[in-house]
């Protein structure tokens, strides 16, 4: 690997006869499979050498604040200590001598374990739902250890200030409705293992909302065919956005479904996708239109790289990993902004309620809406009833006269 990155003998001598060469030259390797670029790899091999000259990896395994503590005596530079500490840090991973972080008691880290556990394997629900539930968590167990050391002494009190601090902060009563069922369903799970007192997930209020008060809020057809339209370029990121676009608007697939996708979900011959339903635990087919059939084969030939992974969609930068969820609302958001395109929420979901007018406004029924979109209650498909203006302008034309 040495004489891959390196052309003078001095410089690969160097690295060759430092301390710890056959670990610096496997953890070089792995980061070749990742997809760094040479250039990188040289900066990586460089940090290695420094590092090892000053690591001990004798003495078992090192702590992150013994690996803060290395870098501190080789004062190194702030523009480079970001470097030092993520190399140090993944390469002492990767030997497998990184000091585990066992949180304590009161950190409440094995509740949420556990109630991470139980929602995967017994509700079915998708990872995007169960990270954001957790991470809600870990924002009401940080604000209740200031007082607690364990969820038996926790009471509502404690749950009402957290929300009400929430409230005072600027959320809205849909954010708060939102924040205050995923704490009762906690704790509602919490109770059946007894680790709260009873009833305190009843006692748990939050703002009330009236039945389909929200309106989705969607780009029109004219905006979602402008954003495709400015997206189709040939810049590697525009070939690889494009056809995540066309997944989120032709099908009104949710983010997790598209991070979600492997390679061997598509039938190429049989043209078709499959999309995991964690909820109904089943796989649903759908027909792989043209346009979309061939934005994927020009991002899996042009730009996405051979490697092991088998997510359809990787991150465009080092080192190679699967595009998350999480990622995928912020492309949409930053297009849309880019086109001057004003909306209250341009995450990924705004696609999708564009493509439940559009199947709306074609006259398919609620029933076939639903089935589209995967939705598992018919109540979630009921919001787009308000919306059918021309719909609701035949209503409101309608002779009354005549059914006298």
């Amino acid at each position: 690997m040495f004489e891959v990155l390196f052309s003078r003998p001095t410089a690969i001598e160097r690295h060759r006869e430092g301390p710890h060469s056959i670990a610096r030259e496997c953890f070089l390797t792995k980061c070749v499979n990742q997809g760094y670029s040479r250039s990188m790899l040289q900066k990586f091999a460089w940090v290695l050498l420094s590092l090892a000259h000053r690591i001990d990896l004798t003495n078992g395994t090192l702590s992150k604040s013994q690996i803060d503590q290395i870098i501190d005596e080789m004062k190194i530079s702030p523009g480079s200590r970001q470097l030092f500490t993520h190399v140090a840090v993944e390469w002492i991973r990767d030997l497998g001598c990184l000091e585990a972080v066992h949180a304590d008691d009161g950190s409440f880290s094995h509740y949420i374990a556990a109630f991470a556990r139980h929602l995967t394997e017994e509700r079915g629900l998708s990872q995007v739902t169960i990270l954001t539930r957790c991470e809600r968590l870990n924002w009401l167990f940080a604000d209740l250890k200031k007082r607690h050391a364990s969820l038996q002494t926790v009471s509502i009190i404690d749950i009402d200030a957290f929300l009400d601090a929430k409230g005072k902060n600027g959320w809205s009563r849909w954010s708060l409705a939102s924040l205050a069922s995923d704490i009762r369903t906690f704790f509602r799970y919490a109770e059946g293992q007894n680790w709260c007192p009873l009833n305190l997930a009843a006692a748990i209020e939050s703002p009330h909302l009236y039945a389909q008060e929200k309106l989705p809020k969607a780009p029109n057809r004219e905006d979602v065919e402008h954003l495709l339209a400015k997206t189709r370029g040939d810049s590697p990121g525009d070939i690889r956005d494009y056809a995540i676009l066309l997944l989120l608007a032709y099908y009104g697939f949710r983010r997790g479904e598209v991070a979600r996708l492997h390679l061997e979900d598509f039938d190429w011959v049989g043209e078709k996708i499959m999309i995991s339903r964690p909820k109904q635990r089943r796989i649903q087919l759908y027909p792989l239109l043209p346009a979309v059939g061939e934005a994927i084969l020009r991002y899996l030939q042009e730009v996405r790289p051979h490697c092991s992974l088998r997510n359809l969609f990787l991150a465009l930068k080092a080192p190679l990993r699967p595009l998350s969820a999480t990622s995928i609302s912020p492309i949409v958001r930053n297009r849309l902004r880019a086109l001057g395109i004003d909306l209250p929420s341009q995450g990924a979901h705004c696609l999708r309620h564009a493509c439940a007018n559009q199947l709306l406004a074609a006259g398919f029924s609620l029933k076939q809406i639903g089935d589209h979109l995967g939705h598992q209650a018919a109540n979630s498909t009921m919001i787009y009833t308000k919306i059918d203006l021309a719909g609701l302008r035949q209503v409101a034309d309608l002779d009354m006269r005549r059914l006298l």
